[in-house]
This record gives C-alpha cells, structure tokens and sequence, in this order.
C-alpha cells in the first residue's frame, strides 16, 4: 500500500460483470452475498459520480442456445438445462447494480469478456486504457477477462472484494499468485479513493 494508487476517470472504465442473479445465488456464499453487492454498489457510485465509463458484462443466450458448441463442456450443461436465456429473471442482472440508461451491456457466450463480443469497440470508441474489474467468478470471468485485457495492453485493475468465487481457497490463491501477475488487485475503496481525489 505504500505506492500510490491513481486513476484517471477519462481513460478508465469499470466493468461490472456477470453481476446476474443466478449466478449471486449459485456461485456466492450467503453471508458475502450482501457485502459485495454493497462494496460493488459503492463503487459503481464512485465511478459515475466521477464521470467513469461504467459498462456491464453479461452471460445470455438466444433462444435454443445456437451460440453452444457441442465441444464446450461447460456451456453445454448450460445449453441442456436451459440457463441463461436472454430475458429470463435468473439471468438479468442484480436490481441492486442496476444499469443506468446510458451505461452499455455486453452479452457475451463465452467465460471472457471480450470473446466475441463488440467491448474491445466500445473501449477504444471512448479512449479507455485502464479496466477495473468486479466479477463473478473469480475463476471464470474474472480470471479469462485480466489475462485477455493484459495480452491487450491495457493497464487492469482488479477490485478483489467486488468478485467472488464458490471456492474462498481457490479466489484468494487466484488473486494473490495468478491475477496479481496481470493486475493490480486494490480493494473497492481504494478504486473510490482514487476517484474521490
């Protein structure tokens, strides 16, 4: 913590992702559901209130989910139970980190954020060479979007009480040893210190 943290609002952008309802009820222990929903809605505020680009991240499929590959082993499940439907309740995202109406969502079909999806256009439209990231899993989008956004130049920024994993052992060995190799893991209220200044 000795060196200083900064960020500038302009070129940054926070991404909320897979911040979605079933996901908060499957993947995120009950006791830390309210307090990462609380340190995320800080932040999110911080960010608008700056002028920060806020743009959110989710995992939804077409009906009859014909973005599945058959080779996918984990988005097959999702295929054969039929989750994440585009419009379904359980797929939207938490009311508590509720869009605003300006601020873009990306839907994406794979684990990473950036895999076909139209973010990297978004960013560079806005100029953005900073990511602070939020996420749900640590292990899944968290992890595939620091290593794409890192082989991609950007400076990534990881708010580690704003993402969550089923496995505590497994999300803090990931942002000590793996995530903090490509980022620089902060906790939300240094993201809203930074902004604050």
């Amino acid at each position: 913590m000795s060196e200083k943290f900064s960020l500038r609002p302009g070129q940054s952008a926070l991404l909320v992702m897979d911040y979605q309802k079933v996901l908060l009820e499957n993947y995120v222990p009950n006791d830390q559901a309210d307090t990462l929903l609380a340190s995320t809605a800080a932040m999110i505020a911080a960010a608008r209130t700056a002028r920060m680009l806020v743009i959110y991240v989710t995992v939804a499929f077409r009906p009859g989910h014909p973005e599945v590959s058959a080779r996918n082993r984990l988005f097959t499940l999702l295929k054969q139970n039929g989750l994440f439907a585009r419009g379904h309740v359980d797929t939207a995202i938490h009311p508590a980190l509720a869009p605003a109406e300006d601020e873009p969502v990306v839907i994406k079909h794979r684990v990473g954020a950036f895999t076909g999806t139209d973010l990297e256009m978004l960013l560079r439209a806005s100029g953005i060479e900073t990511l602070v990231l939020a996420g749900i899993t640590t292990a899944g989008v968290v992890l595939s979007t620091v290593r794409q956004a890192f082989d991609m130049d950007y400076r990534v920024v990881v708010a580690g009480d704003c993402c969550a994993d089923p496995d505590l052992d497994v999300h803090q060995m990931l942002l000590d040893k793996v995530i903090a190799q490509h980022a620089e893991v902060v906790s939300a209220q240094r993201v809203i210190d930074a902004l604050s200044v």
